[in-house]
């Protein structure tokens, strides 16, 4: 008898979790979904053998299987399986409220992405602000994934910073606030009506989640992944040391001043709850506040902006501006990132083949790939200046690339409402402007680093 007693603790220490003595616990018992719910789509899933298998299913939406427990801060890990390019991923700190967005299913998602462009363990906002962590240049994050095969994530959730890793190899960085607790969501991918992509599967196993004494538990940061900041107005301490500094401190007019006065303009502009705004006043260009310029000139740079729009709403970001050029009325003379709701200003059906559209160089070069988050919501653009060359970007992808002072750019600036200024967008260095367009449109998290 006590033999069989040492026998059967024995076997009970093995067969219990490892949880149970270093703090971790399951998220699944490797049998049934309790503790779990299905919401949005109609994909099935069900438990086969121990592992999570969800199937597609054709004409429903994105489904996800919910966890009924929210988490806030928490270090989760679990096992993913797929044997084609299907898209998946792991919802976290996500909100399916009935209340909110119909039920939508809407937060952070740990990508499982074995297509093309490989971006496993990047990290897309959910029906809401689309990328904010793609795996664009990261050549060993963008191999860690590997098809056919299970493969570890490891999340690491503490504070407002959010880390990924697949099977050791860090993926994502980023320091997020905006819903800081959620439930966990296994998505199946809608498919829409294509029903040869019906009963593909995703699985999932050894899911298992830590929520205390996460400290002793993080991985400590090397500066191996880049480094992505949403929280308004803000310097991470690694954004420091890479150069960053806040070209708005997001509370005064310091550092800024009328693009045609000495000082900020007495009206037309609204500081409130760390948003930089211009206000509505027709739709005329320039004539309420004016176009506002940064105090300095910059040079080689790279320039990041938050910014959201109203409906039918003009506006633009312009560098190399010469605040001594067009002293007259109308905005101050640059090179032009366009803002803009293409949908209802009619600008965006003027120009040529789209050069006035958002994202665009304004009357030069039409934006390719873009990914605008919508009217109402905020976009992140971003300007890169080294030299000669030229980028824009939005929402993480690149929309224009050019060189300056080339023959092809000669003869864009020839055949442009620009032709009348000699030598357009040469200058070494100007100012930095946001514009009034007389349209209400909204700024936050400008920043800069410049290139020595």
């Amino acid at each position: 008898m006590r033999i069989a007693l040492i026998v059967m603790m024995a076997l009970a220490c093995l067969a219990s979790p490892v949880a149970a003595q270093d703090g971790w616990r399951p998220l699944f018992n490797g049998r049934t979904l309790d503790g779990w719910y299905q919401c949005n789509g109609t994909a099935p899933y069900s438990v086969e053998e121990g592992v999570i298998v969800g199937r597609t299913v054709v004409g429903s939406p994105n489904s996800f299987l919910c966890s009924k427990e929210s988490f806030g801060d928490f270090v989760l890990e679990y096992e993913v399986w797929v044997d084609t390019n299907f898209n998946s991923g792991m919802q976290i700190r996500s909100i399916a409220d009935p209340a909110i967005k119909n039920g939508r299913m809407h937060g952070l998602q740990v990508e499982v992405d074995p297509s093309e462009r490989a971006w496993s363990g990047g990290i897309y906002d959910e029906a809401r602000r689309g990328w904010l962590h793609t795996l664009t240049g990261q050549e060993t994050a963008q191999k860690a994934f590997r098809l056919k095969e299970w493969n570890r994530f490891r999340i690491e959730a503490i504070g407002t910073s959010i880390r990924t890793w697949i099977n050791g190899v860090p993926c994502a960085d980023i320091l997020d606030d905006l819903t800081m607790k959620g439930v966990f969501g296994i998505q199946v991918h809608s498919i829409g009506n294509d029903a040869s992509r019906a009963g593909r599967l995703v699985k999932f196993r050894n899911l298992r989640i830590l929520t205390a004494n996460l400290a002793a538990n993080r991985t400590p940061a090397e500066g191996d992944t880049p480094q992505y900041n949403y929280i308004p107005n803000t310097i991470s301490e690694r954004e420091a040391k890479e150069g960053w500094k806040l070209l708005w401190d997001g509370k005064t007019t310091s550092g800024w001043r009328g693009a045609k006065l000495t000082a900020f303009p007495a009206g037309g502009w609204e500081i409130k709850d760390g948003v930089l705004t211009v206000l509505e006043s027709g739709g005329k260009e320039s004539t309420a506040g004016g176009d506002i310029v940064t105090v300095g000139e910059h040079a080689d740079f790279e320039l990041m902006v938050d910014y959201n729009i109203t409906k039918g709403a003009n506006s633009g970001i312009k560098y190399f501006v010469d605040t001594e050029l067009n002293k007259g009325e109308g905005s101050s003379i640059g090179c032009e990132y366009q803002i803009l709701d293409n949908e209802l200003h009619p600008d965006a059906k003027l120009g040529v083949n789209g050069n006035r559209t958002n994202a665009g160089l304004y009357d030069l070069i039409a934006p390719q790939n873009v990914r605008f988050n919508g009217v109402g919501e905020w976009n992140h653009a971003r300007i890169v200046v080294r030299g000669q060359h030229v980028e824009h970007w939005l929402n993480g992808f690149m929309t224009v690339e050019y060189e300056r002072a080339t023959q092809m750019w000669r003869a864009l600036v020839d055949h442009s409402k620009y032709t009348i200024w000699p030598k357009f967008g040469e200058r070494p260095a100007g100012h930095i402007l946001l514009q009034d367009h007389g349209n209400r449109v909204s700024f936050r998290s400008i920043k800069i680093r410049e290139r020595k």
